[in-house]
């Protein structure tokens, strides 16, 4: 298999993971597709994980696919690319149904594959100078796997543009339409990290669990179908032992 195409470090209760191919930009293959998936299993069920930060080693966070695992593909049957495509699918799924929160630290470059793991983030922060792009259409392909994460990020009106331009754009751009949450130089890249990682750390790793899987149930819902399911969650966590503890100490200090 060769060497590791991610690397994970576990600090306190947060795993760092880094795309470790810095050769090629750290594009996608079919090992490292594999290793972020095993990770992102293994971590769902780690019980003292309270938060993942994704970054990338050398000049780029990640730049799409990998061009000799994409020329490869050319000479699949159209059987073999749904498997290829389905096992790139579980990995974007695995990444976004996570429960703790996850955080894209992004710089160099962000393009196909690499955008959808912002979009995938719960928080994504990018230096400056990074360059994003949905550049599949000037291959001839599409960004299909992506495209739930990244419509949930930016809206269809922004996707429909970049999805069939295949443009390039900065990351105040990124900002604008919501696919990142904060910009800055990239010398203040992971102070910025740390900064959320620290807001983190004061609130409930429970609450913060309950609240993604509500994002996820009532995302596509009418509010007369979400009403009711918002209700009974807000009322199961009120009566928490988490919610009860924290409540407490927050009544003492007012």
């Amino acid at each position: 298999m060769g060497e590791q195409t991610i690397h994970v470090r576990r600090l306190v209760n947060i795993d760092y993971v880094t795309l470790n191919r810095p050769a090629v930009r750290n594009a996608f293959n079919e090992q490292l597709i594999a290793e972020m998936t095993t990770w992102a299993d293994h971590a769902a069920a780690d019980s003292s994980l309270r938060g993942v930060v994704m970054s990338g080693a050398g000049p780029s966070f990640c730049a799409g696919a990998d061009l000799g695992w994409m020329a490869k593909m050319a000479g699949y049957t159209q059987e073999e690319n749904l498997r290829d495509a389905r096992a790139a699918a579980a990995m974007f799924a695995s990444i976004d149904k996570l429960p703790v929160p996850v955080i894209a630290q992004i710089h160099g470059a962000a393009l196909g594959g690499g955008a959808g793991l912002a979009a995938v983030a719960d928080v994504a922060v990018a230096a400056d100078d990074t360059t994003f792009g949905f550049t599949e259409v000037k291959l001839g392909l599409i960004p299909a796997v992506i495209a739930p994460y990244v419509l949930a990020k930016i809206g269809q009106s922004a996707a429909r543009e970049l999805f069939v331009t295949g443009r390039r754009f900065d990351a105040a751009y990124a900002r604008d339409i919501g696919l990142v949450h904060a910009v800055v130089p990239a010398g203040d890249l992971i102070d910025r990290v740390n900064k959320y990682l620290i807001e983190l750390a004061t609130n409930g790793p429970e609450a913060m669990s309950a609240a993604k899987a509500l994002l996820r149930k009532i995302a596509d819902l009418p509010i007369a179908d979400a009403a009711p399911i918002t209700a009974k969650a807000i009322a199961e966590r009120r009566v928490s032992d988490e919610a009860q503890k924290l409540m407490k100490v927050f009544l003492r200090r007012t």
